[in-house]
């Protein structure tokens, strides 16, 4: 075999291969916006667009896992345009605003004059986006039919949770936010427990000093008793985290104590918790360990008492960045709690650390020894814990 003719086998063996990648997953375009859309026009076919990133893990395993499914390689290449777009390149970006694009993946619908017929976010499986795909092609599933038929009669509370649902698919909750507080305002606030309205509050309000919330929490009894105590107290806590935990993972301690405020006047056993938890992880990560000793000491006895883990943690903490001897002892107590509640080896090891660190030599003996005799019996030895033993004298 000569020269030139290895060389036309191997291209026409690279042919084979590419030809058969590209019939192993649906035929994506990464051309722009403008592109696409006289695509879709010439095709007349609708738009399947792809918002997707390169670290993304939901967006790999849809590509690796989903694209790659022969009856949803089969459906969308023969009902679809499909594009896609990494969201951290420039155009990317200029898509991700263009579709209000919240979170990775975001799958958007259009016809061929760019108007969103369907929205999703997230992992599907095979089936399921190929019914999605089926309600984007369906004229009386599209958003702009249901927002049409909302907007028709905004007080249709049926025709709002349509048009509700369709939403939350794939926008965030703001956006469903505005017909849901639209329909809630035709209703008068003696109507709204009902478990229709608890439907287009649970799923559309998102302002924690709104009207309805507020009715909400004035009149939880009656909301209980239409839709349960746990689907109330679950709304709760939601829409408290929704307020304040973009401001806790972005470390936004301005708005996060202005906000703050807000969220204490529910003043509920749930909601206390979770402002204390969000309190702690902020004073954590900005390393402002006399902060952290302030709201534990204020708050650690009535809201962290009975969970055995959290109070772990927290005297971990203590044991690791607290010098204040009168805070340590503290801890000590705490961490003695935390023992009642769930005894183990490595706890009375922390509270021995705790004490031996406040400079009270007859508490960190007395749990010493314990550690000393735990440690015995469950054949626990290591170099840490052997030198703390012989710092106290119990080699």
């Amino acid at each position: 075999m000569n020269f030139r003719q290895k060389i036309y086998i191997l291209a026409l063996l690279l042919f084979c291969s590419q030809k058969t990648v590209a019939q192993n997953a649906i035929a994506f375009e990464e051309s722009n916006y403008e592109t696409i859309i006289q695509k879709s026009k010439t095709a007349k076919k609708p738009v399947f667009y792809m918002i997707y990133a390169s670290w993304c893990p939901h967006c790999n395993k849809m590509k690796q896992e989903v694209f790659t499914d022969k009856k949803v390689i089969d459906f969308f290449n023969s009902n679809f345009i499909n594009a896609q777009q990494d969201g951290d390149s420039e155009h990317g970006k200029y898509l991700k605003e263009k579709f209000n694009v919240s979170s990775l993946p975001t799958f958007v619908f259009l016809d061929e004059n760019g108007t969103i017929l369907y929205k999703l976010k997230g992992e599907y499986s095979p089936e399921q986006l190929i019914t999605e795909a089926k309600n984007a092609l369906n004229p009386n599933m599209q958003l702009p039919y249901l927002e049409k038929q909302f907007n028709s009669d905004i007080s249709d509370g049926n025709k709002c949770m349509a048009y509700l649902m369709a939403l939350r698919k794939g926008n965030d909750r703001k956006t469903i936010s505005i017909p849901a507080h639209k329909y809630l305002s035709t209703q008068q606030e003696s109507q709204l427990a009902t478990n229709l309205n608890w439907m287009v509050i649970a799923n559309g309000v998102t302002d924690i000093e709104s009207r309805e919330f507020q009715y909400v929490l004035n009149h939880k009894k009656d909301f209980e008793t239409v839709v349960g105590t746990d689907r109330v107290q679950r709304k709760v806590i939601n829409i408290v985290t929704e307020f304040l935990k973009p401001y806790t993972e972005n470390l936004d301690t301005i708005n996060y104590e202005k906000d703050r405020k807000i969220a204490l006047k529910i003043d509920l056993p749930e909601t206390n918790s979770l402002i204390f938890n969000y309190d702690l992880t902020i004073a954590e990560r900005t390393e402002n360990w006399k902060k952290y000793d302030e709201i534990n000491q204020k708050y650690v006895e009535k809201l962290a008492w009975e969970n055995a883990s959290q109070l772990k943690e927290i005297a971990t903490n203590y044991e690791k960045h607290i010098t204040d001897k009168s805070s340590l002892k503290k801890a000590g107590k705490w961490m003695e709690r935390s023992l009642e509640l769930s005894d183990s080896y490595d706890g009375l090891l922390l509270v021995t650390k705790l004490y031996w660190k406040a400079s009270d030599k007859k508490q960190a003996n007395l749990y010493g020894k314990k550690a000393k005799a735990k440690s015995e019996e469950l054949g626990f030895h290591s170099e840490e814990s052997d030198q703390l033993f012989k710092q106290l004298g119990l080699k």
